[in-house]
């Protein structure tokens, strides 16, 4: 690199008017300044502009002369500062290397939210560059709709532990914060298929659970239920056990269930969106194919796959036809789907509560334990608890400037 090169740090900070970037850069090439970088931030009319640029110490000045000139009469602030070559050559190197998205998430982003996030930040090696809102900005009177806040983190950095991290975010959900950490590479940013659980995912009951009610031996399942989902028990095993008892129960009591499930908060949002911008969409279930197909139908998902109930003469028979979908063949079945649909493995998501979903959240590239058990949360990647199943849609980078569009 010649001798007479110079790297120069320009930051202009102020009110933002219309043409300032144009003005100000049309300067630099006036004197024929190569910028090496270029970042602009708005918030609330007020402009942060940071420039590097490269030019030859027999024009710096003259550059500097004139970028004050015009800062004053746009009445904004700029500093400069000098870099050396081998500053920049530094910087250069830690580009595009070790880099995550932080992204917090719950129905309100307090300053106390931001400051532990950051701190768990900081103290695990890793450097912020950027600070994004997803959501839009906040209303100072409370409105009719569900709020909902949504900050992302551009991070880099050699990360010191992962799982470290992770503990610290996994805390702050006490505290009424979700926060994910993902690696920001191609596959974030390309995800195409995402697999959810049915019951107390996209719907908020076990529906099973709802037909032993309507058979009257609904305290017998329910007890079976919570010991497969706490992982207590063998889930084909519970399965067997709680459909023997639904024997006898006519399949008229499937269609009134079907039509009065409680859907989860989100999911309409989220599954228009989902499908407006092309994503393949699959519900991998423990429950069953009945209502699986009812959800299908009602939110246009692609793929069902579930458990199918052995019926004769309008009956239940007590027994099941197939093979049993349990949390290895929700995995497999994520796989599988994967190579059908010709995408990576890492391009997928996994959203589920029960511990039968966590061989398919651990397989995908992005595993979401969405209002789960403790023991699914802590061993899950991921987690959503304060919002609805929309807030998937943050996760996947999306903002409600865009989101809105899509909705209408």
């Amino acid at each position: 690199m010649e001798n007479n090169v110079e790297i120069i740090q320009i930051n202009i900070s102020g009110e933002d008017k219309p043409g300032m970037t144009s003005s100000l850069t049309a300067i630099l090439a006036r004197y024929d300044a190569f910028i090496l970088d270029i970042g602009q931030a708005n918030i609330h009319s007020s402009l942060t502009l940071g420039m590097l640029i490269k030019t030859t110490s027999d024009k710096s000045g003259f550059i500097m002369k004139d970028l004050l000139f015009k800062a004053s009469e746009l009445g904004v602030m700029i500093r400069f500062t000098p870099i050396s070559v081998e500053q920049y050559n530094e910087w250069v190197k830690r580009q595009g290397k070790n880099r995550y998205i932080v992204t917090l998430l719950g129905r309100k982003v307090t300053a106390q939210h931001i400051a532990m996030a950051t701190q768990a930040v900081y103290e695990q090696g890793l450097n912020i560059d950027s600070i994004v809102r997803l959501t839009g900005r906040v209303p100072l009177l409370e409105d009719e709709r569900a709020p909902k806040s949504c900050i992302e983190l551009s991070v880099r950095g050699t990360l010191y532990d992962r799982n470290i991290l992770q503990q610290k975010f996994m805390e702050l959900s006490t505290l009424g914060l979700d926060v994910s950490l993902q690696k920001d590479d191609i596959y974030r940013r390309s995800r195409r298929l995402i697999c959810f659980d049915m019951d107390s995912t996209l719907i908020e009951t076990e529906v099973i659970d709802e037909l032993a009610e309507r058979a009257g031996v609904g305290d017998q399942v329910k007890a079976i239920t919570e010991r497969a989902m706490r992982g207590e028990i063998d889930f084909c095993e519970s399965f067997t056990e709680r459909v023997a008892l639904l024997k006898g129960l006519d399949v008229s009591v499937m269609e009134d269930i079907a039509h009065n499930l409680p859907i989860t908060e989100g999911v309409e949002r989220m599954m228009t969106i989902l499908k407006r911008v092309g994503y393949k969409t699959a519900i991998l279930s423990g429950g069953f194919t009945y209502f699986g197909n009812h959800l299908k139908q009602k939110y246009g998902f692609d793929y069902v796959y579930a458990n199918e109930l052995e019926i004769e003469d309008g009956k239940l028979t007590g027994r099941y036809v197939g093979e049993i979908v349990d949390g290895r063949r929700k995995a497999e079945l994520l796989r599988l789907l994967c190579q059908f649909e010709n995408i990576n493995i890492a391009q997928s998501v996994a959203v589920g509560d029960g511990a039968n979903d966590l061989p398919m959240l651990n397989l995908a590239g992005l595993g979401i334990a969405f209002h789960a058990k403790p023991k699914v949360k802590a061993t899950a990647g991921q987690s959503i608890s304060t919002i609805g199943l929309d807030g998937i849609l943050y996760f996947l980078g999306l903002k409600d400037s865009s989101i809105e569009e899509l909705h209408l």
